[in-house]
């Protein structure tokens, strides 16, 4: 179990990721603050482009910065987000692929997604209650999945 401190300051840091969205386009703010095993915390912001569909997420941010510097592990996730130049004042719920990416990497049962509003004001659920019934690599069976 993750402690209330714990989430407080993971909420923060994803507060502070926010300020680093690139939203040109949208102009919608999105940071995340992506707990690992080992306790080390990934930051992510939401990433657009001019052809949107190469844009990313916040919470895809974090998750391919910490794969793609060998952590494997998560245990919990917060994200923010809110017009840009306002406060937070709604909750920013991960879209589907993002949802999808936690499903590859964390146990569905386990990981924490903490959609806040402010270190006093959040929702903390579990993947499997974001993303019932999911489709990740257990499904394929150890024979097909290329183990690491």
């Amino acid at each position: 179990m993750i402690s209330d401190e714990t989430i407080r300051n993971l909420i923060a840091q994803a507060i502070t990721a926010r300020e680093n969205s690139y939203s040109p386009y949208s102009h919608y703010q999105v940071g995340a603050a992506l707990l690992a095993e080992d306790g080390q915390i990934i930051l992510g912001c939401n990433i657009e482009n001019a052809a949107y569909t190469p844009t990313n997420c916040a919470e895809r941010t974090a998750f391919f910065k910490a794969v793609s510097e060998g952590i494997r592990s998560f245990l919990a996730i917060a994200v923010v987000g809110s017009p840009a130049g306002e406060e937070i004042t709604q909750f920013a719920y991960p879209c589907g692929v993002c949802r999808q990416v936690m499903m590859e990497f964390c146990d569905p049962a386990e990981f924490l997604i903490i959609v806040a509003k402010s270190q006093a004001e959040y929702v903390c659920l579990t993947l499997e209650q974001f993303l019932p019934n999911g489709f990740g690599p257990d499904n394929l069976g150890p024979s097909d999945r290329q183990e690491e």
